[in-house]
């Protein structure tokens, strides 16, 4: 489906100053920290510009989403959502980014300009409300796990990163 001449963004989004907020952020942090990309493939702290980051939206071929999802569920529950499911799943979380975000997504559909496809990688935080830039222990112990979603989500596309020693 992917490959190598199209362009794959993995956008991490949210609020590294609210906790669990952040996990989006830290998750592509992570990913810079452990694997080497090729050069289609792109990592972005996407943070809470919603709007902003339609030029990263309408550039990518391929858009995979980190984020905090309220979906109601047990904290550290993952989600993967598709474009269809974004105005329920993330809307859901009402925070000014999420909204944003999808504001983005839909204009650049309504401009024929969008990602061939979006899916957006989601856990259910613990806490989005404490000022902290720590990852609650039940988020943080979700990370390998969440790193190893976005991995699916890249293999799908063709991308197989390689380890960094």
């Amino acid at each position: 489906m992917g490959g190598r001449d199209e362009k794959i963004a993995v956008l991490g989004v949210g609020n590294i100053l609210l906790t669990d907020e952040g996990i989006g952020v830290r998750v592509v942090e992570e990913l810079g920290h452990r694997y080497a990309f090729p050069e289609n493939v792109q990592l972005v702290d996407g943070g809470t510009q919603g709007l902003w980051l339609m030029s990263t939206i309408h550039e990518s071929d391929h858009l995979i989403v980190v984020d905090a999802v309220l979906n109601r569920g047990e904290p550290g529950t993952l989600y993967r959502l598709e474009r269809e499911d974004l105005p329920k799943g993330i809307r859901a979380k009402q925070s000014a980014h999420d909204s944003d975000l999808v504001e983005a997504l839909n204009l650049c559909r309504l401009l024929d300009m969008g990602p061939k496809s979006v899916v957006v990688v989601g856990v259910e935080p613990e806490d989005i409300r404490t000022v902290g830039i720590e990852l609650t222990p039940t988020l943080a112990g979700k990370m390998d796990e969440i790193i190893d979603r976005v991995l699916e989500e890249l293999k799908t596309l063709g991308i197989s990163p390689e380890k960094k020693n």
